[in-house]
């Protein structure tokens, strides 16, 4: 049977990546240059994560706030690492208003007394409101997080993956010591990492930035790497203690409970709409888009099939119980989310409609179904064809169908993590699993030095060092490209 993406994953993995974007309707490309416009039913499935890790934040003590988009050039300055960190991708306001030339164009006017950025991350801008809020010991912790967009002008874009605006979370929290904040910084990235493993079924490493992969102006960059189909590394999420070089430049400090004034301790972590470009790669089939069910917009899709009008108004109702019922039942907390697809359209089109787009279960009802009480359905990580099964019997089923689709597509992603992930102790061993002639990609755990010359060295394989796992191996080797010996093993990866 053909399939209904084209290329296919083997074919040409990029291209094949783009297709299931454009046959599930998820983005599109905007007007404007690395921005997009992401669609109904990929904005469905961001509502699903963002609805699942809001709350996760707020039942660790965390509450949501609002702060401006733009930002004066001035605060960025405070933060001088910060600031050449995210120079090359600043967007920059410097006028007010538009006023129409002598040949109708319109043309900037009313500069600005000082430019203002459009926010690459908030660090600053938040530094400035907490600088207000936090005055004694009593303030603290303080724990904020923002939904918001970003804008980092980004000169090769990818939907999801890299664009220049983005959807996304930052959470920016205040501590009044250095233990109380590493422990806030290593708790969000163990709420990303069981998120991204109970909801995204994609399993992840854990570990810390080295030195030039570390957001700028942290002390301490975290991450969860994630790994796509096709051996390649995403980032997946970050989270970074900021020790007290934020709250020195935004001059957060408070009066301890000996009546001193000190200078606080401050984190920030977030992820974004790369999670759905990650969820796409790592289960994706050359049929379209596969979702876990526990972030499906919609869980079950039942899809009337009606052969002549006389039927109709009997298949529909059917339909139409059969939803108010499956949508009583729960998973995880869920309500299931459950549509029926009324629409003129031939069977065989909306089948391959949903399958694009990844449903994960499709019911058919018709005639037959009706008269005999019976559903047909299917699972679309293909654990189950077409079976037919009594309603009733189909009610009670759906929930522990859903669970299994989303226990499969976990196993499954875990088996590939472990066959992809090979330990090297050789420069050899290291060459050739960057240098494979079938182009396959796989993790390397190597050891590591942290020098500039292992930097250089790993980019002519176009090779980054991903993180320094936070379980490490107990074997001491020596590493690859400096010679010295080191106890320290790092994940190396080509990335996205």
């Amino acid at each position: 049977m053909k399939n209904a993406i084209s290329p296919t994953r083997n074919e040409n993995f990029s291209e094949w990546y783009q297709q299931v974007i454009n046959q599930a309707e998820l983005a599109e490309n905007s007007p404007v240059r690395g921005c997009m416009v992401i669609r109904p039913w990929g904005y469905g499935i961001w509502e699903q994560i963002q609805r699942e890790l809001d709350q996760k934040f707020k039942d660790s003590g965390h509450a949501n706030a609002y702060f401006p988009l733009l930002i004066p050039l001035s605060f960025l300055q405070k933060e001088a690492e910060h600031v050449d960190g995210f120079a090359k991708e600043c967007a920059v306001v410097t006028h007010h208003r538009l006023e129409q030339s002598a040949n109708g164009k319109l043309i900037p006017a009313g500069e600005l007394e000082e430019p203002l950025i459009i926010r690459p991350t908030s660090e600053t801008v938040i530094g400035a409101s907490f600088s207000r809020w936090v005055q004694s010991y009593r303030d603290l912790p303080l724990l904020i997080n923002q939904w918001a967009n970003v804008l980092r002008w980004e000169m090769r874009p990818r939907i999801f993956l890299r664009t220049s605006e983005f959807l996304w979370q930052e959470g920016h929290t205040v501590h009044a010591s250095k233990a109380e904040a590493l422990d806030e910084t290593l708790k969000m990235l163990d709420i990303y990492e069981r998120f991204t493993i109970d909801y995204l079924a994609i399993p992840v490493i854990k570990g810390e930035k080295c030195s030039w992969e570390r957001f700028p102006g942290a002390v301490n960059t975290y991450t969860i790497e994630a790994m796509m189909q096709d051996g390649k590394a995403l980032q997946a999420g970050t989270s970074h203690f900021l020790g007290q070089n934020f709250a020195q430049a935004s001059d957060i400090r408070f009066v301890n409970k000996d009546g001193i004034k000190e200078l606080a301790w401050t984190t920030s972590w977030g992820v974004s709409t790369r999670l759905i470009g990650a969820m796409i790669m790592a289960h994706g089939d050359d049929d379209g888009l596969v979702i876990p069910p526990l972030v499906a917009p919609t869980q079950v899709i039942i899809v009337p099939i009606v052969r002549n009008e006389q039927d109709a108004e009997a298949i529909y109702a059917y339909c139409d119980d059969l939803k108010k019922k499956i949508s009583r039942k729960k998973i995880k907390g869920q309500y299931l989310r459950i549509s029926i697809d009324k629409r003129e359209m031939n069977s065989g089109e909306k089948k391959w409609y949903h399958i694009k787009r990844g449903v994960p279960v499709r019911v058919e009802v018709g005639i037959k179904e009706l008269e005999q009480n019976m559903v047909s359905y299917s699972c679309r990580d293909n654990t189950k064809s077409i079976l037919k099964i009594d309603s009733g019997a189909f009610i009670k089923e759906i929930q522990r169908t859903l669970l299994t689709i989303q226990k499969s597509m976990l196993n499954s992603a875990k088996s590939k993590l472990s066959a992809h992930t090979k330990t090297v102790t050789s420069l050899k061993d290291f060459k050739s699993a960057f240098q494979r002639k079938d182009k396959l990609n796989a993790f390397i755990l190597a050891p590591f030095i942290e020098d500039k010359e292992v930097e250089k060295a790993i980019g002519e394989f176009g090779v980054t060092v991903r993180c320094i796992p936070l379980i490490q191996p107990k074997a001491t080797a020596t590493c690859l490209f400096t010679g010295k010996p080191t106890n320290t093993w790092a994940l190396y990866a080509k990335s996205y």
